[in-house]
């Protein structure tokens, strides 16, 4: 027998006991299903055995790393599916691509047909798996062996990935006959995965999962159409460009063509900065560009190359930041926590920038405000501004989309900006990139640039942040006239550098270890690239440092 510790409890069991059936003596006592298990501080799948006296942590559904595992596996399922009801072709053809609210978009374009009746079939037969609880066996292969293994089955993008790895060994799921490589922890079998659901969407499927918060329930599907195409046409962009996944990127950095491909990707992105500030002149009454984002989309890069776009069109910009008209401190409402919630939109003065915004529009002289965030205390410093006939005000700031941020000014007057760092590089077909892992990363980076703070600071308050987001900018994107993607193909490479040193200060123990850890693995897929190649207005400087702009 050996010692167990669960929540301060010690229990003996059986050399070899799973973990699984630990987890079912303590599962009453958790809010949420238990979907892993970190014992001695590392994270181990509930079909892992317990070899010897540990302490034990359970994850359910409603902790980062379970929601995380619980989608993982629940992709597998959705792909055994395919290759259950369609052949091996159709799976190894499919393409994880990126996720539009709460649903994955899985391109099948060529290989099934996006009909309700075979997204029918594939809920059936994901329902039969479900509760049969076929189970997801784990087996680790030696380096060679998984790449042979892998080009048998024609999953040559994995086969490529795999060339990179410096651990020689690599592990790989198994489902009844299927085979494939996942990055990150698995659920024990199918029967974990009880709510999902499987819609027709463009050319291929929406496989939609619940969220962290509810992650018994699925919502119906919300159509973004602006998100999608823009999400569609970065992808696009990737595979003209011949990168569609970290192995086609891994190999570019090999060839020596890196510096190319930057200066490509940059002109593609100063490209559609111009077609964005022709698109403002053009339509002639505006006066204020609103421009908002979640964090870490880039959005004061942006906003300096636009406005230099806009002054070759023979406009004069002007910016102003909505954090310069947030309420003094103490007006500033406070959330569920007792701390200050600087993301709400009682956190600013709406009807004073209302009433400043409608002045300068009438043509009258306007002095605007700078807020003193060490004393928490709006301040006037003789900022004055008139708006002349050929002035723009470039207005940046969280809640620039939200109609209710800017009532009082004619819409005519307005052009609504969306930026965000939209990744569609894929690790390999069925492992897609989340936006926030690009995002999340460019931030640690910044912060410990230009604030001092640990990648643990950042990642603690990473989910404080994503709620932020989901209430105060995500509803409004649709409502943008125009969108930008600021994600860089290469940019990961690049981050890794600066990255990796941050994510290792956190130390084990600690309760960000776990996301520090996961985001090493991912970077570890990456092959580095020296940021000394990246021109000095790129968007990616605003993170790592040396731009030509105040960032």
């Amino acid at each position: 027998m050996i010692r167990v510790t669960v929540d301060g409890q010690v229990m003996e069991v059986p050399q070899g006991t799973t973990l699984e059936a630990i987890a079912a003596r303590y599962q009453s006592e958790y809010d949420g299903t238990i979907a892993a298990a970190a014992v001695n501080g590392k994270i181990r799948e509930l079909f892992k055995k317990v070899t010897k006296d540990c302490e034990v942590e359970f994850f359910t559904l409603k902790d980062d790393v379970g929601h995380k595992t619980y989608v993982r596996t629940a992709t597998m399922l959705f792909l055994k599916g395919i290759y259950d009801v369609f052949g091996a072709d159709a799976a190894q053809g499919s393409r994880v691509e990126f996720a539009i609210g709460r649903g994955t978009y899985v391109n099948t374009k060529e290989v099934v047909s996006s009909t309700a009746e075979n997204a029918d079939k594939l809920k059936n037969r994901m329902r039969q798996m479900v509760e049969g609880k076929t189970v997801f066996k784990k087996k680790t292969y030696d380096l060679d062996n998984a790449m042979e293994l892998f080009r048998e089955r024609g999953m040559e993008d994995k086969a490529r990935l795999f060339r990179y790895r410096m651990s020689s060994a690599v592990n790989i799921y198994e489902a009844e006959g299927f085979y494939d490589y996942f990055y990150g922890y698995m659920l024990p079998d199918a029967g974990y995965v009880k709510w999902f659901d499987v819609i027709p969407y463009e050319e291929g499927f929406m496989l939609l999962l619940p969220d962290r918060e509810n992650p018994t329930h699925v919502e119906t599907f919300s159509e973004r159409r602006k998100l999608f195409e823009t999400m569609m046409s970065a992808g696009e962009w990737g595979r003209v460009a011949g990168i569609e996944t970290v192995g086609d990127l891994n190999d570019q950095i090999c060839g020596g063509s890196m510096s190319d491909l930057i200066l490509v990707q940059e002109a593609e992105q100063e490209r559609k900065i111009g077609e964005i500030a022709k698109e403002i002149v053009r339509r002639g009454n505006v006066k204020f560009v609103m421009i908002a984002g979640p964090s870490s989309s880039g959005k004061t890069s942006f906003s300096h190359r636009l406005s230099i776009q806009l002054r070759t069109l023979g406009r004069i910009p002007h910016p102003i930041a909505l954090d310069n008209y947030f309420v003094d401190r103490e007006l500033t409402p406070r959330d569920e926590k007792g701390d200050y919630n600087f993301e709400c939109l009682g956190a600013i003065d709406v009807k004073l920038f209302n009433e400043d915004m409608s002045r300068l529009l009438s043509g009258e002289r306007v002095e605007i405000p700078s807020f003193n965030f060490k004393v928490g205390r709006r301040e006037y410093k003789g900022d004055y501004m008139q708006l002349g006939e050929n002035d723009i005000l470039v207005i940046e700031g969280i809640h620039g989309l939200n109609e209710k941020m800017s009532y009082a000014l004619p819409e005519e007057s307005k052009f609504k900006i969306y930026i965000s760092c939209l990744t569609t590089l894929n690790i390999d077909r069925h492992n897609r990139i989340p936006t926030t892992d690009g995002r999340l990363l460019r931030r640690i980076v910044r912060d410990a640039r230009t604030r001092g703070s640990s990648a643990q600071r950042t990642i603690q308050m990473w989910n404080s942040v994503r709620r932020g987001e989901e209430e105060n900018i995500f509803p409004f994107q649709e409502g943008a006239d125009a969108m930008f993607n600021s994600a860089l193909i290469y940019e990961l490479a690049v981050l890794k550098t600066f990255a990796e040193p941050l994510l290792f200060q956190i130390p084990k123990g600690e309760p960000e270890y776990y996301e520090a850890k996961r985001l090493l693995k991912f970077l570890d897929y990456f092959l580095s690239v020296p940021s000394e190649s990246l021109p000095n207005n790129s968007l990616c400087r605003e993170f790592i440092g040396g731009s030509c702009f105040q960032v």
